[in-house]
């Protein structure tokens, strides 16, 4: 097993700084502040992450993924959002029915583009989140409505195999996935963790990188189980990763400041910021929504 450690590459200090996806035409980062209901596009330098542009939503955001022609596809609290690249904003189909008691969480988009999206209890009771697919008519469908906590979402580098993340369960799913057709496995356990996986990507080796929730961890996981890897992050609750740059040959963690008090703080001063790690690994390429403006219905429609 290979340690690695990871070093402050932003500025911010975020409530809940989650979901990091590299854009690859624009060569920027997106991420959301979820509690603060921000959407950032940041550029990656030697040993920094800068601020671009900022986005601001009414409630919470789950996700932003890229979309064609500058623009974005983001999970605002209940329902997607379209995100022009002019700044226009057309409003999609609601994903919580109830916002009062659930939010979005993390979205992923598979080879074909299409978007997948989970949702999140403020009660965390188990078993009633949802993972849905957003089809390109604009209509969902619900692959899982049994999670605890709807995670993160990435696919094996033929992308073959979709991985999703049950945090509460402790648990990866895998299932097989035909990007092509849409064709959708039964769901199988791919890993059974000791702690609370978050977000999670795949390397170009096919090996599963899972953000540990109160471990100061982010670890890799070969297919057939194995601890291969483990960046140490000097901030409690590591949420998400990604891999980043032209290359796809550095290692994006975002982290927390929530849940820490007065004195976790001041031991943590860092957490709630992004961090950088070399892992001597390439990532599987990610890929944008190929949705459009006019294959989005409003939730009157």
């Amino acid at each position: 097993m290979t340690v690695f450690g990871a070093r402050v590459a932003s500025l911010p200090r975020h409530v809940l700084a989650e979901g990091p996806v590299w854009n690859a035409p624009s060569g920027t980062l997106l991420w959301v502040d979820i509690v603060r209901g921000t959407v950032f596009e940041g550029e990656l330098r030697q040993t920094t992450i800068e601020v671009l542009r900022e986005w601001q939503f009414d409630g919470m955001v789950g996700a932003a993924v890229p979309g064609p022609e500058g623009g974005l596809l983001v999970a605002a609290q209940d329902h997607l959002v379209v995100v022009a690249a002019d700044g226009a904003r057309r409003d999609g189909p609601i994903i919580v029915r109830d916002p009062d008691t659930s939010r979005t969480n993390d979205g992923a988009c598979d080879a074909a583009g299409r978007f997948l999206i989970g949702t999140l209890r403020f009660d965390e009771a188990p078993g009633h989140d949802v993972l849905s697919r957003v089809e390109s008519d604009g209509s969902l469908r619900t692959l899982d409505s049994d999670l605890s906590i709807s995670n993160g979402l990435a696919w094996s580098p033929d992308g073959r195999t979709l991985y999703s993340a049950d945090t509460i369960a402790r648990t990866i799913w895998a299932r097989d996935y035909d990007s092509a057709s849409g064709a959708i496995g039964e769901r199988r356990v791919q890993l059974r963790l000791d702690e609370h996986p978050d977000g999670i990507c795949v390397d170009a080796r096919g090996y599963i990188w899972a953000a540990l929730w109160g471990t100061g961890e982010a670890r890799a996981y070969s297919p057939d189980g194995e601890l291969v890897d483990v960046v140490q992050v000097p901030a409690p609750h590591v949420s998400s990763l990604a891999f980043v740059g032209p290359e796809l040959n550095r290692l994006v963690l975002t982290t927390a400041s929530r849940d820490l008090d007065g004195a976790g703080l001041e031991r943590y001063p860092d957490a709630g910021r992004l961090f950088l790690a070399d892992v001597s690994v390439t990532g599987a390429p990610t890929f944008p929504w190929s949705g459009s403006w006019s294959s989005i219905t409003t939730p009157a429609d």
